[in-house]
Parts: C-alpha cells; structure tokens; sequence
C-alpha cells in the first residue's frame, strides 16, 4: 500500500526491537531530506559536562534546537545513530528519548567506541529525518 506520509513498522516474522526503535521506516517519494550533523554533549556556551547523563541531555536538547529551525519534530525523524564512549545508562536515555518520541519510534543504530571527536566527548546522537 502506497502512501504519502513516513510510515514504520517492525515485521511480525523477525524478533521484535530490543528498544525503543522501529526495524523498518518508509519514506515517500518526493519527501525532502534532512541529516544533521553528530549532536554532542556541550551545553549552550560550549561546556561539556563530565557526566553522561548530562551530556545525554545536553545532546537532545541539541538536537531539538536544530529540528526546530527547519521546523522538524519527531514525527519527521526516520533515522537515529547514537556513538558513546561509555556504557549508556539506558533508564535515563530513554527518558529524555520519551520526551521527544511517543510509541513511534525511528530506525536506530547504536554503537561504542573508544573516541569520538574531542577527548571530552562521550555521546554523539546523529538524526536523519523527511518531511512530506
């Protein structure tokens, strides 16, 4: 079935998500891009904070100020991919992710590695989304 809008969906034949994501996003045709560059942890002067956590929220607070200037919520993310240098406490990050998304959630990638860009980097949140 054909449709103008984003649509996702988790195919009944496949293991379920083992988190707030969706295994598969359609995007229509004709809808406009947009990817952001990495989201990171500083705060509005540039300060990175030494915990996570609030890098965490530094990161989605970020991330919605850059949304919000092409106009852009979560029902227009399609694609997350997150990189931290830590374990990510899971409980927290789902709670800043639950004020950005309701049930739908988008596509996602998660990975750790060593090092990110700077030395005081620990988390970096890249965001694709569409528009119709």
């Amino acid at each position: 079935m054909k449709t103008d809008k984003i649509t996702r969906k988790n195919p009944a034949n496949m293991p379920a998500p083992v988190g707030q994501y969706t295994h598969i996003t359609r995007i229509p045709r004709n809808a406009e891009l947009f990817v952001t560059s990495g989201q990171i942890g500083a705060d509005g002067s540039g300060h990175f904070p030494d915990s996570l956590n609030e890098q965490v929220t530094n990161t989605f607070n970020n991330i919605k100020t850059v949304l919000k200037s092409e106009h852009l919520d979560a029902e227009h993310i399609i694609k997350v991919n997150v990189w931290a240098t830590e374990k990510i406490d899971w409980d927290f990050l789902y709670a800043e992710w639950g004020q950005l998304f309701s049930h739908e959630y988008p596509a996602m990638t998660i990975g750790y590695i060593t090092e990110l860009g700077l030395p005081e980097i620990k988390i970096e949140i890249e965001i694709w989304a569409a528009k119709v």
